[in-house]
């Protein structure tokens, strides 16, 4: 049954996001992963949902039936990944405590909202956890142009992301503009979680976003095969996921974060002592 899965034309879709989607997850999750910003692009996976809950409410009580939430959720995670680059930036003592005041702010705003908009249960179950089976072509279409996005930013700065993440004192010297860089790192992190929480939710994203990289690093020492080897990943786990999910009648995105999790734990073993990350083979 595991191979005839993909007759179902909404699998045929949630199959081909589920490819869409190890690429920010490889590549933008290593740099997370190798920066060790989980924590920040956890705040910016759950702010999310304060954009997406004002849009739905527009849409759905206001008569701006045209407006697509996925715009909410994309200004408020510019919005909050440059509030959070700017507080790290100039507030590293308190950092954590705003960011956690962030994350609650998001999503405290996301369920008012909500709680204010006309028949959006379904909806909202959509957004924290995901259903990657409702998947259409338009949303094809979209995460294959953040994807095109993401490379060319990518393609752009590698060398002075990496320099960034490595030693940002030492890019500083070299007359890299460290701030806006990082501001851009983040903008460039909250673009991915936008693209990833299209299958999974913004309360699982971040599982997808860091566990893949997580999982390379248990692998290799070198940076650009550990991006190749989450994009891999990704790919090959969600996907398993997805199919064990349609087997079982299981809730998708959970099926794939708790495959990414028992996957990591179980080649844990594997790897004992600490790797230092290098930018070049």
């Amino acid at each position: 049954m595991l191979f005839t899965f993909l007759d179902n034309v909404f699998v045929q879709m949630a199959f081909f996001a589920c490819l869409l989607a190890s690429i920010p997850s490889g590549v933008v999750g290593s740099f997370v992963v190798v920066k060790r910003i989980s924590f920040i692009a956890g705040s910016i996976s759950h702010s999310v949902l304060g954009g997406m809950g004002f849009c739905l409410w527009l849409q759905r009580a206001q008569g701006f039936y045209w407006l697509d939430p996925i715009w909410g959720a994309f200004f408020s995670a510019i919005g909050s990944a440059l509030i959070l680059g700017w507080v790290h930036l100039n507030y590293r003592q308190r950092e954590d405590a705003i960011i956690a005041a962030i994350w609650s702010t998001g999503m405290a705003i996301g369920v008012i909202f909500i709680s204010f908009t006309p028949g959006t249960n379904v909806e909202l179950m959509n957004v924290l956890f995901g259903n990657i089976l409702w998947i259409q072509n338009s949303d094809l279409v979209q995460l294959a142009l953040l994807n095109g996005a993401i490379l060319a930013i990518i393609v752009l700065y590698y060398r002075k992301f990496l320099a960034l993440c490595f030693d940002d004192e030492q890019a500083r010297l070299q007359g890299v503009k460290v701030q806006r860089l990082y501001l851009l790192f983040l903008s460039l992190v909250a673009l991915s979680i936008v693209l990833l929480m299209q299958i999974i939710g913004t309360i699982l994203v971040i599982a997808m976003l860091t566990i893949p990289a997580t999982l390379a690093g248990l692998f290799t020492h070198r940076l650009q095969i550990m991006m190749v080897l989450a994009c891999v990943f990704t790919a090959f786990f969600s996907t398993l996921g997805l199919a064990v999910s349609v087997v079982l009648n299981w809730p998708p995105a959970a099926t794939i974060t708790l495959i990414l999790a028992g996957s990591y734990v179980l080649f844990l073993p594997m790897k004992k002592k600490k790797i230092s990350f290098h930018p070049f083979p």
